[in-house]
């Protein structure tokens, strides 16, 4: 792999021009010289505005499809910035993995106590003085399928940014993809020697060969390897190819005229195995050389469990038609067991030979990335000392791998009948491992797989496998003694198998909430914690926050609304029955909405999130738009149409964007050019400025004005995640005691608490009318 920068645009397009117009190699196949024809292909994705990094929500995926007989694969990753003094430098994390989307961990959290997570390839660009940048990544022999790239900006600062009151810098991140693969590439049969020959070092050998199924060992020859048909010749031939993170390529050097073979232990089944030849020869001259690979295969062994199964549920189950609900759906489940099952009838005529058990296995889809498995008579398997017992996990659709793959192993206690014995069981992709008796390292060809165990101690394991690569799965299991295999003496043991493919382990927990994204298409989960805890399925708890803390911080932001109720009782004892009405409002929809907002388990929802969160926002904006239009003293009947006008125009622009500054600041500006306009005409009118009392100016406007400008410095400069809970309290609590002293006195030809006495004054008006009334009949 090779990383370049290229800082100019033009050096760019030079290099692209460059990879677009690569001749022709040659190489000589069975039947004589002939031309490989390379063809370039050029794949691109939209670019993404990158965000700063708290979860993996945050990051921006990308996935690229690499055809078969790719040679050469390069990605240009390409990066610019704004321009504005806002835009500082930068620094942009990508990462790269084959068969399913990069596991990352910047902020160095723990993962569950069960998952086993190999770390993602990963390189980083720098924005600093140029507005933009690129690199080239180039990947030799690369597997084909899918490739996953991820790029996120370093770890969010916490600020809580109020939408509109600041222009964030845009950082842009676009990736492209640029193949070269060979169209015709010679195939080598099996047990069928391949002359080839290799025209110069600078134009390497390509060959293929198919591996079949139940394949134990493949061996790799290389004979008969000479210079211009003289003199021994060096030669070095790569096996397989490139997959990030991790890539096992095997590696073969040749000298002299000496055979040299190579034997690969469980090579990857029903796939193409790539193979380069290079020379390594200082001198130009031509090499040729013969090429000859042969499989020792695995023969499974026959279980009769599916026949017996499918016989057991044509006798419980009536012929359905077609369509016929749940049985014709069991039957199509059981299509990929089928040919398992069967195989391994047909193949297993000897029962002494075979050397692995399969047990087939169901495939339930259930929901995106939700997918289980189920042993036919199962969950509990035999599991012997002579030879693995093998289950086969389909997850090769291309939409699993955005999921997490968990697996289950519990050790029926009764059943092992050694003692110290244990099973080992190695869960791998592409091919099994055959070899647990001997080599107990889960290793296979060009995989390194994951290792259980369960004992007469130890009796359950469990494996988590964050975002799986997409292929067939397998897991191995087989009984193994201390002392070796000759202390088993044929024994078994019963072992409970569950796997399953959910989306979020354990649905994030109890302070986390599964997300479930998108990317063109491409479906994949991912854990958005809260109240301090983190990891990727919210499992780690060394920022968590205290049950404590949780309960305080829901009652600082519940309880902080009750600074309204002195606001409700001024509006009332001066006879604002709807704006005291809007307090109230305000309030009740501000205490449920914080206490259904919670992160932590101190929560309490009387309706849908949504519907609190909305009125929370209407009530608060409403709220300032009838204190202000309240303070300009203008007619009643213009007063209360504004009103209405302004409600519904706020329920609209909160409908269309809920967290928008101008919803806010909007009304607020409206509401206060009216009353300055209506504060200057009484000045005008009155020939003294207006309000004419010092008092009013002492001890209302200018504390009220005070608060009011304290509570919307907090709320826009100085609330983060970490001190939200008692710096919103403070807006809460700054807000309502402002709405208190800025309340206009009533009329003066009108006494505190009139609306009250008023309606006791017309009952007795009423009654004395009538005692009259009585005394003159």
């Amino acid at each position: 792999m090779v990383r370049a920068a290229a800082p100019a645009l033009g050096l760019l397009l030079l290099r692209l021009l460059q990879l677009l117009s690569l001749p022709a190699a040659r190489s000589s196949g069975p039947g004589g010289p002939g031309d490989l024809l390379y063809i370039s292909e050029y794949f691109s994705q939209s670019a993404q505005k990158l965000s700063f990094y708290s979860w993996y929500g945050n990051t921006k995926l990308f996935r690229f499809q690499v055809p078969e007989d790719t040679v050469l694969l390069r990605f240009l990753l390409q990066a610019s910035k704004g321009k504005g003094p806002e835009c500082t430098s930068m620094e942009i994390t990508i990462y790269f993995r084959y068969g399913a989307p990069p596991v990352i961990n910047p902020l160095g959290t723990r993962f569950p106590s069960n998952a086993t997570v190999r770390p993602s390839y990963n390189l980083t660009m720098t924005l600093s003085i140029t507005l933009q940048n690129s690199i080239f990544v180039n990947i030799t022999n690369p597997a084909a399928g899918d490739w996953f790239i991820a790029a996120h900006l370093p770890q969010a600062a916490g600020k809580i940014e109020v939408k509109g009151f600041s222009i964030p810098c845009a950082y842009i991140f676009q990736p492209d993809m640029f193949v070269l693969r060979l169209v015709d590439v010679p195939v080598l049969q099996p047990d069928t020697p391949l002359q080839q020959t290799i025209a110069s070092p600078a134009r390497p050998l390509h060959v293929k060969i198919f591996i079949p199924e139940y394949t134990a060992t493949m061996q790799f020859t290389l004979r008969s390897c000479v210079v211009n048909s003289t003199k021994a010749c060096a030669i070095r031939v790569m096996l397989g190819s490139i997959m990030l993170p991790q890539s096992f390529q095997k590696t073969l050097s040749c000298k002299g005229t000496a055979d040299c073979s190579l034997v690969l232990h469980s090579p990857p089944w029903e796939k193409w195995l790539q193979i380069m030849a290079e020379n390594l020869d200082t001198t130009n001259a031509s090499i040729s050389f013969e090429m000859i690979a042969s499989f020792t295969a695995c023969k499974p062994g026959s279980t009769n469990l599916f026949l017996n199964f499918y016989n057991s549920l044509n006798q419980s189950q009536s012929t359905p038609a077609l369509g016929g609900g749940r049985n014709a759906s069991t039957l199509g489940m059981l299509g990929n067991t089928t040919l398992l099952a069967v195989s391994a009838a047909n193949n297993a005529s000897n029962p002494g030979t075979f050397c692995v058990q399969n047990q087939p296995v169901i495939r339930e889809d259930l929901d995106v990335a939700s997918v289980r498995f189920r042993v036919i008579n199962g969950p509990s398997i035999p599991v012997h000392s002579e030879f693995p017992t093998l289950l086969l996990f389909n997850l090769n659709t291309g939409m699993d791998s955005g999921g997490t793959l968990v697996v289950n192993l519990l050790l029926n206690e009764t059943s092992l009948s050694i003692g110290n014995a244990s099973v080992f069981a190695c869960m791998s992709a592409a091919s099994p491992v055959l070899t647990l008796n001997t080599t107990q390292n889960c290793s296979t060809a060009f995989f390194q797989g994951y290792p259980l165990n369960v004992t007469g101690s130890s009796t359950e394991a469990t494996l988590i496998i964050p975002y799986p690569e997409t292929d067939n799965w397998f897991l191995s299991l087989q009984l193994i003694c201390p002392r070796g295999q000759g202390e088993c003496n044929k024994a078994k043991a019963k072992v409970t198998v569950s796997t399953y493919l959910t989306p979020c382990f354990d649905d994030c927990g109890t302070y986390g909430q599964c997300s479930l994204l998108r990317r063109h298409g491409y479906l994949y989960a991912g854990c958005s914690c809260k109240a301090g805890w983190g990891g990727w399925s919210c499992t780690d708890n060394t920022k968590a926050q205290s049950v404590g803390s949780q309960n305080l911080a829901t009652l600082l932001l519940t309880l902080s609304n009750l600074m309204f109720l002195p606001a409700i009782a001024v509006a009332l004892y001066r006879y604002y029955l709807v704006e005291a009405s809007v307090y109230t409002y305000t309030m009740f929809f501000s205490t449920f909405y914080h206490a259904c907002d919670q992160p932590g388990v101190a929560v309490m929802c009387i309706m849908d999130y949504d519907t609190l969160q909305y009125c929370d926002f209407l009530g608060s904006v409403v709220a300032i738009w009838v204190t202000i239009l309240c303070m300009a003293r203008v007619k009643k009947i213009l007063k209360y149409v504004l009103f209405v006008l302004g409600t519904l125009l706020i329920a609209m622009s909160l409908q269309l964007d809920r967290r928008g500054i101008w919803n806010m600041m909007g009304p607020c500006l409206f509401a206060l050019i009216i009353m300055i306009m209506a504060w200057v005409y009484h000045g005008v009118k009155r020939r003294h400025c207006y309000p004419t009392s010092w008092k009013r100016w002492v001890f209302y406007l200018i504390p009220g004005i005070t608060l009011a400008f304290v509570a919307i410095s907090v709320y826009a400069f100085m609330e983060t995640s970490d001190n939200y809970y008692y710096t919103h309290s403070i807006w809460h609590i700054l807000v309502a005691s402002s709405v208190a002293f800025l309340l206009p006195p009533c009329d003066k030809h009108k006494n505190p608490w009139a609306w009250s006495q008023k309606l006791i004054c017309r009952y007795q008006i009423c009654k004395n009318d009538r005692e009259e009334l009585y005394a003159v009949t």
